[in-house]
């Protein structure tokens, strides 16, 4: 009974069983742990749901970064990961899998994670460097031709922890979304372009990161959920659009 009982809460927890295509959270921290993993875990299973994608969540890279395991997947969802999480042999089959098609989700600091793999450091596309206090500031659209975009205002105003980054690492980025400086008080700044969130084809796959989501509440915001099912939509299937 206790063993039927822990199996069927783990598919409760872990797992929306469904239909469209298949996605793996992975949300292990190496460095800084975000109090809104739980909350992040909770929206994605949740978008699952609602578009009837199934969610695989862990924190054990033992468990699926291997081969056969991550060929289950359409995308990988790299969710508030921090510092060095994966080794050789696992970083190994996550670069044969991109390069056999697969998609890669990067959430805020998907980009503070692993910075001496220089494969993952280029398939982000931006490294984080620093960041100021949770501030409101006016986030921009960059553009609107992309999958989750299309609820955006042009110019709205949104509470985060604004990532600064480093140069890019790859000269194939397509930006979606921007922060306005002059709004709020970085540390250094960027200068005029202040990226937040992009897309790119890499080594034979696909890669999406957006800097939003520091924050538990930001995980209940309609937008915000739409712009991270865009990307893993994306991600999971290479489908894009105009918008109208």
């Amino acid at each position: 009974m206790k063993t039927l009982f822990a199996f069927l809460l783990s598919l409760c927890c872990c797992c929306a069983q469904a239909g469209q295509f298949n996605v793996l959270v992975f949300s292990k921290t190496g460095g800084w742990h975000h109090d809104s993993i739980p909350a992040g875990v909770a929206a994605i299973q949740e978008l699952g749901k609602l578009h009837d994608f199934s969610v695989f969540w862990t924190e054990d890279p033992k468990r699926v970064f291997k081969d056969e395991e991550l060929s289950k997947y359409q995308a990988v969802v790299f969710l508030l990961t921090s510092g060095d999480i994966l080794d050789q042999p696992q970083k190994a089959a996550f670069e044969k899998y991109i390069k056999a098609g697969g998609g890669y989700v990067g959430v805020h600091s998907a980009a503070d994670t692993e910075y001496g793999w220089p494969w993952y450091t280029r398939l982000v596309g931006h490294m984080f460097q620093y960041h100021p206090a949770n501030q409101s500031a006016v986030l921009k659209v960059e553009d609107r031709n992309f999958p989750g975009m299309d609820r955006y205002a042009p110019r709205s105003l949104v509470t985060e922890e604004w990532y600064a980054f480093k140069p890019a690492t790859s000269d194939q980025l397509h930006y979606l979304l921007s922060v306005d400086e002059s709004t709020y008080k970085p540390v250094k700044g960027m200068g005029t372009f202040h990226p937040i969130s992009w897309y790119q084809q890499y080594d034979g796959g696909r890669s999406f990161y957006t800097a939003l989501g520091h924050l538990p509440a930001s995980y209940g915001d309609p937008v915000f959920r739409h712009h991270l099912y865009g990307g893993i939509y994306w991600a999971a299937t290479g489908n894009t659009f105009k918008a109208e």
